[in-house]
């Protein structure tokens, strides 16, 4: 039997360590924190999936077998993760991101709708739309629950074998002739392979210390609905915005309150480390997000009564860094996901759980190659 530490149980180790332990694997799955906790990017209440996506149509086969996967996880974990309440892509027809929103659907001969101005602001009048926007409709899309997801993925692990560690920092991570020597609260563990795992902590380690990856805060708002109803998954679609004052994700309701909102257009500042996440927003950031709600969706009240602020990897092209750990041997390293790598979660711990137990993977990954940026 195959030993394997999985170190980090965000959404990208939990899978990972689900999809280990369902093939028979002894898997040790190492986090400094609890399952679910609000640190890093598997934190928020709400994340987007979707399957027509502004990445590219590359990712379409990845984003169905991660809805797949989903709805198998909630059967093994009796959960319910992911609801499809459908996804609007909102903004000129000629916007980047609404133009490849657009081109994925068309090449991957995705169902999906194209609503014109009046057409918009009549189907869905939670979002104020100005002359010659337009909204992408992807009933393929929907709001996942992240912290349930996280704990959903370990517990479901467990029962099939798995050995979740909790409060367990890793603080090195050593090669051997035949595997590597995880340390950590004064104890070591030899394994046959190491997969790292460790979200915007991913420079922490000395193994991974030459990795292009960036700490960068994220913050998000919730805005108390007046109409609550009407910003429910019932009625309201996850959103991605994309406007000249202002661009952000939306999500409807979970909460019975409040819709969120995830401001891009003001940037993700870099972070020393996550450790150092601050637990509140700069003033002229809440106040640019409060413009930004009070502009383009009418049916709220224009003041966060919620703020939350997490921590996320990003690498240079935005893009993950997923394969064998350069320059090493029987590592695996899944890291720099760059705020996008939830909704495809389960599909890249099935990757990570055939990488280490196959050498390979029969999904097509070669973009992600951790050796395209020079180390």
């Amino acid at each position: 039997m195959t030993r394997v530490a999985v170190i980090g149980t965000g959404v990208i180790g939990a899978m990972t360590t689900w999809r280990l332990a369902l093939r028979g694997a002894e898997v040790l799955a190492f986090d400094a924190y609890g399952p679910g906790h609000d640190r890093g990017a598997s934190a928020g209440e709400s994340r987007i999936f979707r399957t027509a996506y502004k990445e590219g149509a590359a990712y379409v086969p990845l984003l169905q077998r991660a809805e797949a996967l989903w709805r198998d996880l909630e059967r093994d974990a009796g959960a319910d993760l992911l609801t499809l309440c459908g996804g609007l892509t909102i903004g000129a027809p000629d916007h980047p991101d609404v133009a490849a929103v657009r081109r994925c659907a068309e090449d991957a001969g995705l169902d999906h709708e194209v609503l014109d101005t009046e057409q918009a602001r009549k189907r869905f009048p939670q979002h104020r739309i100005d002359d010659g926007e337009i909204m992408v409709l992807d009933p393929a899309a929907g709001v996942l629950r992240p912290e349930p997801s996280v704990q959903a993925a370990l517990r479901s692990a467990e029962a099939a074998g798995a050995r979740v560690l909790p409060y367990h920092p890793v603080t090195e991570a050593v090669e051997t002739g035949d595997g590597w020597r995880i340390t950590c609260n004064d104890t070591t563990f030899e394994v046959d392979h190491a997969i790292f795992a460790p979200g915007p902590w991913a420079r922490r380690l000395a193994p991974l210390r030459s990795l292009p990856v960036e700490a960068r805060l994220i913050t998000a708002y919730w805005f108390a609905a007046r109409d609550v109803a009407a910003h429910t998954p019932d009625s309201l679609p996850i959103a991605i915005r994309r406007h000249p004052e202002a661009g952000f994700s939306c999500f409807p309701a979970l909460d019975g309150a409040a819709i969120k909102i995830v401001p891009h257009h003001l940037g993700w500042p870099d972070l020393d480390g996550p450790d150092d996440l601050p637990r509140s927003s700069a003033p002229e950031h809440a106040r640019a997000a409060s413009a930004a709600a009070a502009r383009l969706l009418p049916g709220v009240t224009p003041h966060p009564i919620r703020v939350g602020t997490f921590a996320e990897g990003f690498t240079p092209d935005e893009h993950a860094l997923l394969g064998s750990l350069p320059g090493h041997r029987r590592a695996t390293v899944m890291t720099g996901f760059s705020g996008h790598g939830f909704k495809l979660a389960p599909a890249f711990g099935e990757i990570g759980a055939e990488l280490a137990l196959d050498g390979a993977t029969s999904h097509d990954i070669a973009a992600l190659d951790p050796t395209r940026f020079p180390l």
